[in-house]
């Protein structure tokens, strides 16, 4: 079911889901119709690939409270205290604006402002997310964003998954719209009739909102390109082999290509792993998705001590990576590349999908070795600010023509000297 590999047979080459030349002409055709027939794009689209009918894209204000209808008490309660632990660890990331005066009347400074408004893709398809709307939304809201728009695609009776709606509004999201994939991408980028442009679009989708999204990148800024969810767990003799079989399941069965590894200098956890998996896969509402995941992407690399490990650990920048092993903090320093790090045995990386705080939208694919975890500081930019006394432009007016006369650009020299001639008048 899985393969046991030695390190050099652990490949470590990144998997990119690019798109055929097919499918990129199809998501460029999907685009031009957005962006040239707005709504009347969006209603085909909708009823050519969700199979629904819609009169209208925006979820009203009867669906908003149908939905919380449907949906149970302790979900709610569920989810009330999710968006509360996601809600406080955000507020620890919020910045405040600085100013500085120096003695010759010099003022320096940074000034934070939150975007004006954001698009949230949210997925349908193999499952739905209602987590993946908290962990979206919150971290803007935080930010202080005025405005969350967010897009999904419809179920084929025109209504949207009653936990994604509720998800929605405990999150503080502005408007819903029902509409999915490229065309979603493109509203959101463009803006139509019913789907105000936004100033960035955040949120995983298949590979036709992946390559939306690329595509629209500059017209409106991305959260990521994000790819098939991963997890390698570094575990030593120490670990439960039924909780790390369990560990890797969870997040196999997101997806067939979703990669699940183990690490470990332990043969007999590696053997007994094995046995847990096909036994615990069987268990499973997705096994047919699971199983595939391991066969296909799956891997147990057995290594000579935990410093490979975790070194191999680093090569792979994993978006979730787990150390199961004795003493896991003393190895946190060792740790270079990982989109979220979960410690000891209770630390299973589901707590992070769902409920410890910091979002769940990480870096895939290797990127984290240069990208970060969703949080505030992706909904917010910084302007500089600048303000010259006459004594400091006195003092640096001098630099500033050389450097400019330098590169040519007497215009900028010129800009100083007209100043300093008006001093020299007076």
């Amino acid at each position: 079911m899985i393969s046991i590999v030695k390190p050099a047979q652990l490949s470590t080459r990144r998997k990119t889901e690019t798109g055929t030349p097919r499918q990129e002409m199809a998501v460029r055709e999907i685009l031009s119709a957005v962006r040239e027939q707005g709504d009347a794009a969006l209603l085909r689209y909708t009823l050519q690939f969700d199979q629904a009918a819609l009169k209208a894209l925006e979820v009203s204000e009867a669906e908003f409270e149908e939905a919380h209808q449907q949906v149970s008490d302790t979900f709610i309660a569920s989810l009330e205290k999710a968006a509360e632990r996601i809600r406080r660890y955000h507020q620890r990331q919020q910045h405040s604006s600085w100013i500085e005066t120096e003695m010759d009347g010099t003022v320096l400074g940074q000034l934070y402002r939150p975007l004006e408004r954001v698009g949230i893709y949210v997925p349908g398809g193999r499952a739905a997310y209602p987590s993946s709307v908290l962990m979206n939304a919150i971290p803007a809201a935080v930010a202080g964003v005025e405005e969350l728009v967010m897009v999904t695609p419809p179920l084929p009776d025109g209504r949207v998954y009653a936990p994604t709606l509720v998800a929605a509004r405990k999150a503080g999201v502005t408007r819903v719209l029902k509409v999915g994939g490229a065309q979603a991408v493109a509203a959101l980028a463009y803006g139509t009739e019913s789907v105000p442009a936004v100033d960035k679009i955040v949120g995983p989708g298949n590979l036709y909102v992946a390559l939306a999204k690329r595509m629209v990148y500059g017209q409106v800024d991305i959260d990521m390109v994000a790819g098939p969810s991963e997890i390698v767990v570094v575990a030593d003799h120490s670990a439960d082999p039924a909780h790390v079989a369990a560990d890797l399941l969870s997040q196999a069965e997101h997806d067939p290509m979703a990669s699940s590894v183990l690490i470990t200098p332990s043969t007999p956890l590696a053997e007994t792993v094995v046995k847990e998996l096909e036994r615990q896969c069987d268990r499973l509402e997705r096994k047919e998705i699971a199983a595939e995941s391991i066969r296909e992407n799956g891997a147990i690399c057995l290594t000579e001590n935990l410093k490979q490990a975790v070194d191999i650990a680093n090569r792979l920048a994993p978006e979730h990576l787990q150390l199961m092993v004795e003493d896991p903090w003393s190895w946190v320093g060792r740790v270079k590349h990982a989109g979220a790090l979960f410690l000891g045995p209770h630390s299973p990386e589901p707590v992070g999908d769902y409920v410890a705080g910091p979002s769940h939208v990480l870096p895939t694919n290797g990127t984290a070795r240069f990208f970060s975890p969703l949080g505030v500081d992706d909904f917010i930019k910084r302007t500089s600010l600048i303000s010259y006394s006459r004594e400091a432009l006195a003092r640096d007016g001098e630099t500033v023509v050389n450097l400019a006369e330098a590169e040519g650009l007497t215009a900028h020299a010129e800009s100083i000297r007209v100043r300093q001639e008006k001093e020299g008048e007076e």
